[in-house]
């Protein structure tokens, strides 16, 4: 199908960062970019800064805990998280240091989950990991962690309502792009599957 086509060639945030998420140490970056992603912020600003972090070393638990809070803060600054800089710094710290404590790594987490459900309820857990938070991290797993199944998220059912799109769980992290980039700033002129959606503006 067409559409499907289409909807493939759209990247997720996670390959456009670089991200192989068959491995586990790009799995808790995929993680830490997660939790900037979920801020009210716009997705240029949560890559721009991801890629700070990367740049700086600052991708795994041990390196967020050396760093410290004003280390994280000064990144974050720099990125543009001006709004978010002190409690997201907060919360990548508990993050961190309840991740180790709890589970040593993420890989023990998801063994430790009886199930999908679970797996959600445990990243909850975390300090700073809400629905969202969970839900873009646990979409693009799908495939690669086996209880990696999260319900489709508001944004990709609303899109996929728009374009009479059956099977949404393959296509998440594409149908969340398209609200966020083309639908939200009434960029349809743009949009990549302007000729499938119902709600199209010319």
């Amino acid at each position: 199908m067409e559409l499907e086509r289409k909807l493939s060639r759209i990247p997720s945030y996670s390959r456009e960062l670089g991200l192989d998420l068959r491995k586990p140490r790009d799995r808790f970056k995929w993680f830490l970019a997660s939790m900037l992603f979920a801020k009210r912020i716009s997705s240029e600003i949560a890559r721009k800064t991801y890629r700070l972090f990367e740049a700086e070393g600052l991708t795994t638990p041990d390196a967020l805990l050396r760093a410290g809070w004003d280390k994280l803060v000064e990144v974050l600054d720099a990125g543009g998280y001006v709004r978010y800089d002190f409690s997201t710094a907060t919360n990548l710290l508990e993050m961190a240091k309840g991740l180790k404590q709890r589970y040593g790594d993420l890989e023990r987490l998801h063994k430790e989950a009886a199930g999908p459900r679970e797996l959600e309820r445990l990243l909850q857990g975390l300090r700073g990991i809400g629905p969202t938070a969970t839900n873009i991290f646990l979409r693009e797993l799908r495939g690669i962690w086996p209880k990696a199944r999260p319900k489709p998220s508001r944004l990709a059912l609303e899109v996929g309502r728009q374009l009479k799109l059956r099977a949404l769980e393959p296509f998440e992290s594409a149908l969340v792009r398209l609200r966020l980039e083309y639908c939200k700033r009434g960029r349809c002129g743009a949009c990549p599957v302007r000729g499938y959606c119902r709600r199209r503006v010319a």
